[in-house]
């Protein structure tokens, strides 16, 4: 089973949000370690901006893996990419690209339904 790190830290929303694009679209099963970087000043530094950072067992590491297109082409490298979920992902499901539905963007902001 592939085991992957998540350096994380309390309250970051990005981390819940790049969990579940992993749980979305990793195929098969794996193992998720998560790291909380607070506790540690040399994690601080290297991962506090950076946030969530993805590491899979050969130490390639993944930044803004929040992002489905990132995720997804990481995932696909390692071949651990779910086609079929990564196609209902893209095919217009906003839920399950984590906007809400009937949001509409004008001028760069979002306005609910």
């Amino acid at each position: 089973m592939p085991r992957l790190t998540l350096y994380t830290t309390l309250g970051c929303h990005l981390c819940e949000q790049l969990e579940a694009l992993l749980a979305a679209l990793h195929r098969g099963d794996h193992d998720l370690a998560r790291i909380e970087i607070s506790e540690d000043e040399a994690l601080v530094e290297r991962y506090g901006v950076r946030i969530p950072v993805l590491v899979d067992e050969t130490g390639d590491e993944l930044d803004r893996g929040f992002e489905a297109p990132r995720l997804a082409a990481w995932l696909a490298a390692r071949d651990r990419l779910d086609e079929a979920a990564w196609a209902r992902l893209q095919g217009g499901d906003e839920a399950a690209q984590g906007r809400t539905p009937g949001a509409v963007v004008r001028h760069g902001r979002r306005y609910l339904g």
